[in-house]
């Protein structure tokens, strides 16, 4: 153990001193590389922002970061684990909290460590930083000293004032706490809990407790100094509400035929002997970090049906504060909340214990190695890295501040800022917004070659749940049937999606036949008919497709990109006038959308395809709202070059001008040309192409997809595609790699494709 201790140690250390030091820092938000940006950043346009403010101080949330900025303050008094070891040496768990703020919920902190441990001066100081903030975390600060700074500010403040260490964890107590009733068929006033600990974060624990409808006569309480009972003289007005009038003065004369332990304390509070004189199915919550005041094994050899929870990410049931911070202050912020009050919290609570209820998010089991877990004694709150925590919480937040009437911002349409905050998630949102409106309008049938794949059927559960498509899976029913029980789906075959068996499709006959007369004449027998059409699902899928019983199809979870492209281009015809198919992969990250071809088809397509694909590319990118501008790639600049790599670039813009005379199109350039119009401006200064390019093409295949997967890697964006073109029916193939998300997004593609070709056929019939 002490071996694991000090390489934790030394990784930490080094993570830590990685350049640059820390783990934040502040970046600007506006471009200020023209005077005139620098006038209009600072001197003398910033004047004008500034009077607006005087006008009216609610536009500061528009014109300054402060609507979007949360101080995180400490004066590490009370550092968890650590105890009073002064504001300087807190500060990287200061650091820590706001890379979690600005990771999980998008927002901006700023550490404060404040060298004061006198309450009054601490207030004041605080107090004073309010018009730089749109809320105060307050953080490590010890008891008693934390409730009289918090109360205080709350009064004084007109801002969001929350103590994470009470508040924080009473919600995620809370949260498991109704999901720990909820597994053992009790209800809050029906069961004894005993307490030990006492501080801020016991004393907001037993409060939220209280909250949700547990007779404080039902809370038991120990601190260090025994059972907190009405004969003693050392308590504070927090621990006097808790006193009990009793003749007990141990944990150990209170524990018995408790419901529930829940311990804030030290490791070895609670014994095993203790925890035998439960009732049946006790719910223990060991919370003290890093060591519990009992630990899970110890509690299951003397009580396998005990439900427990701790502090630490090495057992189930971790009560982690990062599953409700971030997305509080976000609720908080979006709707101008002067407080953070019971209301909001309790909001909290709840949508947090509803996550925990329904199926675990792929991102969550991606990030805890593939463990797939279902709401049970090992399940009762969701994992840090659900990315649903951010619309659920932050909008059941948002709702609860504006209904309880402290608001000074509030959202006139709930379900607008569920999908902004979604957008912010899952990065494709704002570009498949559109596309996901029109797939919900006209339904379509998307049909599945790997059926069976967990991502497939988790992206199933969403395409469900949002209405984009009738799903139809190709695989073994008992096979996706297990699966879907295992990952506690709530999809149904004949209810969500139908199943295309194919082990004993009754349509198997009629399938290989088919498949047989349109590849007789190369060298297919029946023989080899019916073992293609019984192995490959590609090929069932693509003859669905062809006879009409599906609308679309997805493939390319499992195998290779070209194989599926070969089963596809032998039963599905090309595009009237296209010669050859070509596929355009997009990129999504913080400088917009980017659509890079052909990044998986044509290893050295000529001026002809090349003009063919970018011109259906064009098309495509109009289905996502985004206006095309055309780079052709080279390494030539607007003829520096005379090769035939460079001549074919030129000789393509020909084609695609001759036939798209409207299409804003330049080549051949350079990449940084393309994206930079100052440089283009320099070089070319009659360029067609008026700002930053978004749809690149590329010579050739390898340029295309080394383009496409360094610019995905090193600015962290997310891809959309593959998206295949020229092929007469929607068939698209995805990747190995391909998550969730993407199959999702991609579904919507092949719906909408589906959509216009079926209006193009009625149109031309």
């Amino acid at each position: 153990m002490s071996s694991d201790i000090e390489l934790l140690k030394q990784a930490a250390l080094d993570y830590h001193r990685r350049a640059p030091a820390g783990k934040i820092k502040v970046v600007p938000t506006k471009s200020v590389v023209t005077q005139r940006e620098l006038s209009l950043a600072y001197s003398p346009g910033v004047a004008f922002a500034c009077e607006e403010i005087v006008r009216d101080p609610n536009t500061a949330a528009e014109m300054t970061s402060r609507g979007n900025l949360v101080a995180v303050i400490t004066n590490g008094t009370a550092v968890l684990g650590l105890g009073n070891i002064g504001p300087l040496a807190a500060k990287p768990v200061m650091e820590g909290k706001g890379m979690l703020f600005q990771k999980f919920a998008g927002i901006d902190v700023f550490d404060i460590e404040i060298n004061e441990s006198d309450p009054e001066k601490l207030i004041d100081i605080i107090a004073s930083l309010e018009p730089s903030f749109g809320g105060i975390n307050l953080e490590d600060i010890k008891a008693p000293e934390c409730f009289i700074v918090e109360r205080t500010l709350r009064e004084r403040m007109k801002i969001p004032v929350f103590h994470d260490d009470q508040h924080g964890t009473a919600i995620i107590v809370g949260a498991a706490f109704l999901n720990a009733l909820a597994v053992i068929g009790k209800k809050p006033d029906q069961i004894k809990i005993v307490h030990t600990g006492a501080g801020a974060a016991g004393i907001a624990c037993m409060d939220m407790l209280v909250h949700l409808g547990v007779p404080k006569e039902n809370i038991w309480v120990a601190d260090r100094a025994g059972v907190v009972h009405s004969g003693r003289t050392d308590l504070d007005e927090n621990k006097r509400r808790y006193a009990r009038d009793t003749q007990a003065r141990t944990l150990d004369e209170i524990i018995d035929g408790a419901d529930m332990f829940v311990g804030l304390s030290g490791p070895g509070a609670l014994t095993q002997d203790m925890v035998k004189r439960m009732v049946e199915q006790p719910i223990i919550f060991a919370l003290a970090n890093p060591t519990p005041e009992i630990l899970p094994e110890l509690v299951k050899a003397v009580r396998p049906d005990a439900i427990v929870a701790t502090g630490r990410s090495d057992y189930p049931n971790q009560v982690n504060n990062a599953l409700c911070f971030p997305y509080l202050f976000r609720g908080a912020l979006d709707v101008g909340a002067t407080v953070i009050n019971e209301a909001m919290k309790i909001a909290c609570v709840k949508a947090i214990a509803d996550l925990a209820r329904r199926e675990m998010s792929d991102v969550a089991v991606r990030a805890y190695g593939g463990q797939t877990r279902s709401f049970g004694p090992e399940y009762l709150i969701p994992q840090p890295f659900d990315p649903r925590l951010l619309v659920e919480l932050s909008s059941a937040v948002a709702v609860a501040a504006m209904e309880s009437g402290v608001a000074k911002r509030p959202l006139e349409d709930i379900e607008a800022y569920r999908e902004r905050l979604n957008t912010f998630v899952f990065r494709t949102g704002l570009v498949m917004k559109p596309v996901f409106d029109r797939a919900r309008s006209d339904m379509k049938r998307v049909v599945y070659a790997e059926g069976e794949e967990e991502t497939i059927l988790r992206a199933i559960q969403h395409i469900a749940d949002d209405r984009l498509a009738w799903p139809i899976l190709i695989g073994r029913p008992a096979v996706i049937e297990s699966r879907i029980e295992r990952m506690r789906l709530r999809i149904k075959p004949g209810v969500h999606f139908e199943i295309c068996n194919i082990e004993s499709d009754p349509r198997f006959k009629e399938y290989w036949m088919l498949y047989h007369s349109l590849l007789e004449r190369r060298g297919v027998t029946p023989d080899g008919a019916k073992a293609i059409v019984r192995s490959r699902s590609t090929v069932i899928a693509a003859l669905m497709l062809y006879r009409g019983e599906a609308d679309a199809l997805l493939t390319g979870l499992i195998g290779r990109y070209h194989k599926k492209l070969r089963y596809i281009q032998d039963i599905l015809p090309l595009d009237p006038n296209v010669h050859a198919p070509s596929a355009m992969t997009g990129v999504i990250n913080n400088n917009g959308v980017f659509f890079f071809l052909d990044t998986h088809v044509k290893l050295d397509p000529d001026a002809e395809q090349i003009a063919e694909s970018t011109l259906q590319a064009a098309l495509r990118l109009r289905l996502f709202g985004v206006e095309p501008k055309v780079a052709l790639l080279s390494h030539s600049n607007f003829g520096s070059h005379e090769d035939a790599s460079a001549a074919k670039m030129r000789h393509a813009l020909e084609i695609i001008r001759a036939r798209a005379p409207g299409l804003e199109v330049e080549g051949e350039m350079h990449a940084d040309t393309a994206f930079n119009e100052e440089i283009r401006d320099r070089l070319f200064p009659n360029s067609l192409l008026k700002g930053r390019a978004n749809l690149f093409v590329c010579p050739n295949l390898d340029a295309a997809n080394i383009g496409y997967n360094i610019t995905r890697v090193m600015t962290d964006g997310v891809a959309l595609g593959p998206i295949l073109m020229g092929v007469s029916k929607p068939a698209h193939i995805l990747t190995p790699a391909a998550t969730v998300r993407r199959v999702v997004n991609m579904t919507a593609i092949a719906a909408v494709e589906a959509q216009i070709r079926a209006a193009q056929e009625s149109q031309s019939a």
